[in-house]
């Protein structure tokens, strides 16, 4: 049941690996579970789960230069999903982590029984998606679809708070203490359009986002976070939410 009669929604991220799920679940979620059914089954068959993982992210890696991201393909796009969500699952701490070269490096996650797909999660994602434009593209590119009725969220890649939380990137293409800047001008932007926005990001004691937010309302919420490195520093961590109303 929808509380809200959403006549226009739009996502878009840079992160093509995850706009590509997006797509499939759309397009295609029946297919993607039967397609994960299949996983699930020969995963906890195998006599060694481990190369079973690191033989689907060879398979992942290898297929990037040649696949087609701009063309949608049922069944290439179907397989290539339910590896990303495999992976996701069953690697390190759930961790989405790419090398320079666009290739995803996370090692094996030592799980007794993972949960390979939330069958149920996956139709309410595709109820959700069926009416949604999913572009590829830079945040900036998203200024083309807000006018002064559009409720804007904005979920960049967390600023880094320590040394042992700088270990990860989300793209090939990174995102640095420049690329923030660029955000909040974009916030900016996007505010004087008279569009609602919200903005989540880490909590940093250096000044840094109430430098590039103190014109909004900046407010401190709690989140649970399962990765980093020192296993002590997980589980509720301060992040912050940017609002322009």
């Amino acid at each position: 049941m929808s509380y809200f009669d959403v006549k226009e929604s739009y996502i878009s991220d840079i992160n093509s690996e995850l706009i590509l799920v997006y797509k499939t679940i759309q397009k295609d979620y029946k297919k993607l579970i039967e397609e994960l059914f299949y996983i699930k089954d020969q995963f906890y068959s195998s006599k060694d789960r481990k190369e079973f993982y690191l033989n689907i992210r060879k398979n992942f890696n290898e297929s990037i230069p040649y696949f087609d991201y701009e063309k949608y393909s049922s069944d290439e796009y179907v397989t290539r999903s339910s590896w990303m969500i495999f992976m996701n699952k069953t690697c390190f701490n759930g961790l989405f982590r790419l090398n320079k070269k666009g290739e995803f490096n996370v090692p094996f996650g030592k799980y007794k029984n993972p949960k390979i797909f939330d069958q149920n999660n996956i139709k309410s994602c595709a109820l959700a998606l069926k009416d949604t434009k999913i572009i590829c593209n830079s945040f900036l590119f998203s200024k083309n679809f807000i006018n002064s009725n559009s409720l804007v969220y904005l979920d960049p890649p967390y600023r880094p708070i320590s040394s042992s939380s700088n270990f990860t990137s989300y793209s090939k293409f990174g995102f640095n203490d420049d690329d923030q800047r660029d955000l909040a001008n974009y916030y900016d932007d996007i505010t004087k359009i008279g569009a609602k926005a919200i903005l989540s990001n880490s909590y940093c004691d250096d000044g840094f986002f109430d430098e590039l937010y103190g014109n909004f309302n900046i407010n401190l919420v709690k989140a649970k976070r399962s990765i980093n490195r020192d296993g002590k520093k997980r589980g509720n961590v301060k992040e912050i939410l940017v609002t322009n109303y």
